[in-house]
């Protein structure tokens, strides 16, 4: 069970999240902004904790302007760059199942009507996981996982 609800917000058309325990507060921020919309963004999330689980590196280190991340094998660490003090540690298993659970709240979204280039004929999470399998050479590690 994850410790994020999630639900979209119905003025802003956004994910938000709500956590009873405020100790994840900060992991529900960093997976509804900084993981967003963006299916590429939470592929590459999935497969960097499942690598650290598996007792790998990260394929490569997390980007973003607003956090700072790292995935290792006890534990999710986040920092909010722009918030003085704004940082945690979060259990992997329990980041783990946060962002699984939070793909399949994105996966769950009616499919947003936008042309797009790349494989208009699948969903938009397919075509993404098309794409994320085409840039780093190699199957999700969530794939027959998690989709």
């Amino acid at each position: 069970m994850s410790v994020v609800s999630l639900r979209i917000d119905p003025t802003f058309r956004r994910p938000v999240y709500q956590v009873e325990d405020q100790r994840y507060d900060l992991l529900g921020e960093w997976l509804t902004t900084d993981l967003g919309t963006f299916f590429l963004v939470t592929l590459d999330a999935l497969a960097m904790a499942d690598d650290v689980a598996r007792g790998e590196a990260p394929f490569e280190e997390w980007s973003s302007e607003n956090y700072a991340v790292s995935f290792t094998p006890p534990a999710l660490l986040i920092t909010n760059l722009w918030i003085p003090g704004a940082e945690g540690e979060f259990p992997a298993g329990v980041a783990r199942v946060a962002i699984e659970d939070y793909w399949r709240f994105l996966v769950a979204q009616p499919e947003r009507s936008v042309v797009r280039e790349y494989r208009p004929d699948l969903p938009e999470w397919q075509a993404n996981l098309l794409r994320w399998e085409e840039k780093w050479g190699r199957p999700h590690p969530y794939r027959g996982r998690l989709f």
